[in-house]
């Protein structure tokens, strides 16, 4: 079996939705972080064997945005390219779809990643509506189309708006959050204060130029030239962020606009080779992917404690402790979501009813994780924090000369990741 490597990450400056990429379509955002990525590392573009990417609000123009970005970048027709969807760890997927294409011996080479485009989200119709245009195919003759124009009223034109709630359950992700705060005793406080800890770091990292994964991306017509995140907020205080209400519970909730990920817009890249091909091409990777594990927990009690349970599975799989562990990234949906899930590792009870094993996996170090800021100020676009984390968890291991590294997320529809990757 052989090894995989990670030669470098690129990612497109990570924007609120509604910003500066609001006229651009997602596999244009994609486009820009594969060019990135090319001109990064300098590889020939007749050796990338696949190009795999993770989305998650697709739209229905390029459903394989791999392919289109991939051309539109100026890859070969023979790259053979897929898009997969896994809610928000699709970027995780499409690389653990590639550790295993390249595991296996079916490539070489392969751009692995991910991209969204919340600002481009497709507004639908009723399904009333929709109905009645799927019909109108059928339309014939001057009778059928006044008949259709006859039985459209004003409500059908009314279009669905668009939320990120979970489909079986009819809550959006906020409220869940507020029933896992509520459950494990994270305090408002607790929230505030972690969540001032992600703007500071990550203004501190891209101060001190440790995001330098970015690609610059210039848009038409202007060619204004983004090079940073727009989200991180290094002026933010604890006293400003006490000040802001709730934002999914307004009688009795804590979570707030501050102490949550916004919707964001970005597109991040990894590129993934064999052993082999570093060595005959004089490359000198960052890590390489040691394994991965993915989970699927209750919807109702566990659906945003995906890391607690994916770091047990994968810490077992792999006869590792947490202290053998030098840098953790997990992405930070609701700073609540991530406290709850540090809280759970330590307990005793989560431990034997929930992961049937004896003991707690343990407390993990928080001068471990997330060093440079994450998702919370950093931005959280769904299809592509899988490779952000990758990536950084890289970068973190040469700055920190660490060994083992560890990077976890939850997902919509009670599913979790974690991988781990180990210094080159």
């Amino acid at each position: 079996m052989k090894k995989v490597l990670l030669i470098d990450g690129c990612r497109t400056p990570f924007l609120k939705s509604g910003t500066d990429y609001i006229d651009i379509l997602s596999y244009e955002l994609a486009q820009y972080a594969i060019e990135g990525l090319i001109l990064k590392t300098g590889v020939s573009k007749n050796d990338i064997d696949q190009v795999i990417l993770g989305n998650v609000v697709s739209n229905i123009l390029t459903p394989n945005v791999a392919r289109e970005a991939s051309i539109a970048s100026g890859l070969n027709y023979e790259t053979h390219c897929s898009t997969v969807s896994q809610a928000c760890i699709s970027g995780n997927k499409a690389i653990s779809n590639s550790f295993n294409e390249i595991k296996l011996g079916h490539s070489d080479l392969i751009i692995a990643g991910g991209v969204e485009s919340i600002s481009d989200t497709p507004i639908l119709f009723r399904k009333k509506m929709r109905k009645k245009l799927f019909l109108s195919q059928k339309i014939k003759s001057i009778i059928d189309l006044i008949k259709f124009i006859f039985s459209l009223n004003i409500k059908d034109f009314i279009p669905v708006k668009p939320e990120v709630t979970e489909y079986l359950t009819g809550r959006t992700m906020g409220e869940d959050c507020e029933i896992l705060v509520s459950r494990y005793n994270i305090t408002r406080d607790d929230q505030d204060k972690y969540s001032l800890r992600s703007h500071k770091l990550a203004f501190d990292a891209q101060k001190n130029g440790f995001l330098d994964d970015i690609f610059p991306v210039e848009i038409n017509p202007k060619f204004k030239k983004i090079k940073f995140d727009n989200g991180i907020r290094g002026n933010t205080s604890i006293e400003s962020l006490k000040k802001l209400k709730p934002a999914f519970d307004s009688k009795y909730g804590t979570l707030t606009a501050g102490n949550s990920s916004f919707l964001t817009d970005g597109a991040a890249m990894s590129m993934l080779a064999s052993e082999n091909y570093c060595s005959k091409n004089n490359i000198v990777p960052k890590s390489e992917i040691i394994d991965y594990v993915f989970t699927g927990q209750s919807i109702e009690q566990d659906l945003l404690l995906g890391p607690a349970f994916a770091i047990s599975k994968l810490l077992h799989k792999t006869k590792l402790k947490l202290k053998d562990i030098d840098v953790f990234e997990i992405h930070e949906a609701f700073a609540g979501q991530v406290l709850s899930n540090l809280k759970c590792l330590e307990s005793n009870s989560f431990s034997k009813t929930k992961l049937n094993i004896d003991n707690p996996v343990g407390k993990i170090d928080i001068n471990k994780l997330n060093l440079w800021g994450g998702s919370m100020s950093i931005g959280h676009p769904f299809g592509a924090t899988g490779s952000r984390l990758l990536n950084t968890a890289s970068n973190r291991l040469i700055k920190e000369n660490g060994n083992y590294a560890v990077i976890s997320a939850c997902a919509a529809g009670g599913q979790g990741h974690a991988m781990l990757i180990k210094k080159y």
